[in-house]
């Protein structure tokens, strides 16, 4: 009867295979895997054939009459491995198989560094899509499973880019490997160097703020002389706008960034737009202040720059520039589906988002929201009113 054994080779040469795994390799007639692994594979009198894809492996199985069959992965054949596709497959056609670990390398780094792993937040930009700056937010050191387009430099550069160069990191390079070395250093260093294709990198966690509800007092935010959306108005138009702990948003008009700050805290992604610079920095400022690591600021013209942000769940609009109209259609030529929220001072700014929502027939709403606030005067309280804001929402509900 056929049997297919899905080995993890463990992590490199130096590592060396696990007893179990070196007796099944002796026994086998065919030996299957990437290139660079078979080479590094001991004698063997098996035939060695090179092959990665999942399809590929289960053509080369079916065909073949031998009855004892190796695929070899690296490192563990359960950890981001292409044991996980090829399984499925094996079943289907009724192939008997058994998947023998190997050490990974989490487990080698682990061991390099005197540092256990449990508490390491496990994730792979190995071929697949990962957001770094999210991973190191959840308050334990997050590990990569590095490779292709995102490197460790790659990865440290979009940390750093989101204020984060001085979290403390470590690549291991070539492990298992004679010319494995550890690099320290901050998340701006490393993003200078070059590394090897063979790496994985371990970031330190984040400093974050406990979760809680929003609308933050104003006083919290840094201003200057930026216009900044009231406490009030911001936990209202979160509200509106049902903000979710995966969902990406635009903050259009960005201004001090305290609605930003406020989505940053509650959605998976904020990418913010603000033309003026000097705003642009109280965003950098209070994105620290606020440990909202998440939000991502782009400075120039809403119309030119959102073409380049990804498609968003939720759109706050609380300066448009005269271009409503058009940031409106951007988004939802982005995802027909998104929630917007405008938020509208002047009546005028009120008729066009209307207007907007209207020529699209999109169901919307607008609340008028009035807030009036102590002010002491003497021994009396005196109740000063603010300007009074209307959130024009439409979209999905």
């Amino acid at each position: 009867m056929k049997l297919v054994t899905l080995l993890g080779a463990g992590c490199g040469p130096r590592q060396g295979l696990t007893a179990q795994a070196q007796e099944r390799l002796e026994r086998a007639e065919l030996v299957l895997g990437a290139q660079r692994l078979l080479d590094a594979l001991p004698v063997l009198t098996a035939e060695r054939v090179p092959a990665v894809r999942s399809g590929d492996l289960l053509a080369r199985i079916q065909d073949g009459g031998e009855a004892r069959i190796c695929v070899v992965f690296s490192g563990d054949a359960g950890f981001h491995s292409g044991a996980r596709t090829l399984i499925p497959l094996l079943e289907e056609q009724g192939i008997n198989y058994e998947v023998l670990p190997g050490i990974s390398s989490v487990q080698a780094l682990s061991a390099r560094l005197g540092r256990p792993w449990e508490d390491w937040r496990l994730c792979s930009a190995h071929g697949a899509k990962c957001d770094p700056v999210f991973e190191v937010c959840q308050g334990k050191p997050a590990f990569f499973l590095t490779g292709g387009a995102d490197g460790p430099a790659e990865i440290c550069r979009a940390l750093t880019e989101c204020g984060l160069g001085e979290l403390e990191a470590v690549v291991g390079e070539n492990l298992g490997y004679a010319e494995e070395t550890l690099h320290r250093g901050s998340v701006a260093e490393l993003a200078r160097r070059r590394f090897s294709p063979l790496n994985v990198l371990l970031v330190q966690p984040a400093p974050t703020l406990a979760r809680r509800t929003p609308g933050f007092a104003d006083e919290a935010f840094l201003r200057d002389n930026v216009p900044m959306t009231k406490q009030e108005v911001r936990a209202a138009a979160l509200a509106k706008l049902a903000v979710g702990p995966e969902d990406i948003c635009w903050d259009v008009g960005a201004g001090t960034g305290s609605v930003s700050v406020e989505l940053a805290l509650q959605a998976r992604q904020v990418w913010a737009v603000e033309r003026n610079p000097a705003a642009c920095a109280l965003i950098r400022a209070n994105r620290a202040r606020f440990c909202a690591w998440n939000l991502r600021l782009r400075e120039g013209s809403a119309v030119e720059v959102l073409p380049d942000f990804p498609a968003p769940d939720v759109v706050f609009v609380g300066g448009s520039g005269g271009d409503l109209e058009k940031i409106i259609a951007l988004a939802l030529t982005a995802n027909p589906k998104a929630r917007i929220c405008v938020s509208a001072i002047a009546l005028e700014t009120l008729h066009r988002a209307v207007q907007a929502f209207s020529a699209r027939q999109m169901a919307f709403e607008v609340a008028q929201i009035a807030v009036s606030r102590t002010r002491t005067a003497g021994e009396l309280h005196l109740l000063m009113a603010q300007n009074p804001v209307f959130l024009i929402t439409g979209g999905a509900a």
